[in-house]
């Protein structure tokens, strides 16, 4: 069995505060990462964190985002998947990165997601409809809605994960990532 991994995190900012109050729930994105160490994580948001209005797809650069957001928050969770869907996944992200100035933020669909009514952009998603379709179209059906509908609230309220960090972006990079906090809890268990 592999594993992919999800990150949810919490930033300030208007259009965080604006999804906050919708979801209600402090975490704001979702990434996906290969590794949980998240060295190899992408999503759909801002191609400069600190330029909010350029967004689309994207690898994830997590001390650039350290920097643009001191305060930054993540939940980094596991998932089970098998080899062949990690691999599947891993072969897309690479070809949709190298094609990444094609993919956009869905700025139209957010009312639409809003008045929960499926509303699908070509080439267009947010962070959590992409990773949910990414999944579906991988086998892994975690959610029982069209993936425009899916938000972070949904990463968040998943039972199929297993938290393998929750803090500050800061202590995460700090500690080395997952794998020291991994260690850390297996040790405790252990004892």
């Amino acid at each position: 069995m592999e594993k992919i991994y999800l990150a949810l995190v919490d930033t300030p900012g208007l259009f965080a505060s604006i999804i906050r109050k919708n979801t209600g729930i402090s975490y704001v994105h979702v990434v996906i990462g290969l590794d949980c160490n998240l060295e190899q994580a992408y999503s759909f948001g801002r191609r400069n964190p600190f330029v909010p209005l350029i967004a689309g797809f994207e690898r994830e650069e997590l001390p650039v985002i350290c920097r643009a957001f001191p305060t930054a928050r993540y939940k980094v969770m596991s998932l089970d998947c098998t080899l062949q869907q990690k691999k599947s996944m891993e072969a897309q992200l690479g070809e949709l990165y190298h094609n990444r100035f094609k993919y956009h933020y869905c700025v139209l669909g957010l009312p639409f997601l809003l008045l929960q009514i499926p509303f699908y952009q070509k080439r267009h998603y947010t962070c959590s409809s992409f990773i949910a379709r990414l999944l579906s179209e991988n086998g892994i059906k975690l959610f029982h809605k069209h993936f425009s509908l899916v938000t972070p609230r949904d990463f968040y309220e998943l039972t199929q994960t297993k938290t393998l960090y929750e803090g500050s972006l800061e202590n995460f990079l700090h500690q080395g990532g997952c794998t020291y906090e991994s260690a850390r809890w297996e040790n405790l268990y252990e004892s």
